[in-house]
């Protein structure tokens, strides 16, 4: 007797990220760690929390910092009272708008499904 293949769900998945000259501007991970940054004030706790080193972090911050146009991050060095990172007001529009796009092709993808079939 043939045994029948589970049946299984079909999904059509895509990965956004942002250029600028043609370099990665903003990745999923650049927008992880915004979210981060914007909620404990703290870029090696943000790292931490991503399981990121905090030289990967630094990187990646330096990295969208200098492809947009304004800095999406400030940092302050530590002190007394230690350092801490901000997201800036350009860099919350930009996140925003990146996940607004994610949820856009995430919608766009899931109705795409049903165009593709599994069993011919």
């Amino acid at each position: 007797m043939a045994r029948s293949k589970p049946s299984a769900r079909l999904l059509i998945r895509g990965k956004l990220w942002v250029e600028i000259a043609g370099k990665p501007a903003l990745t999923d991970a650049g927008a992880d760690l915004l979210e981060q940054i914007d909620g404990c004030g703290s870029l090696s706790e943000s790292a931490r929390r991503l399981h990121f080193s905090y030289r990967r972090a630094w990187l990646l911050v330096s990295a969208m910092n200098k492809a947009w146009p304004r800095p999406l991050v400030v940092t302050a060095t530590g002190g007394h009272k230690g350092g801490g990172a901000q997201i800036t007001d350009f860099g919350r529009s930009v996140l925003g708008s990146y996940r607004d796009l994610q949820l856009q092709l995430d919608h766009l993808l899931d109705l795409a499904e049903g165009s593709f079939t599994i069993n011919p």
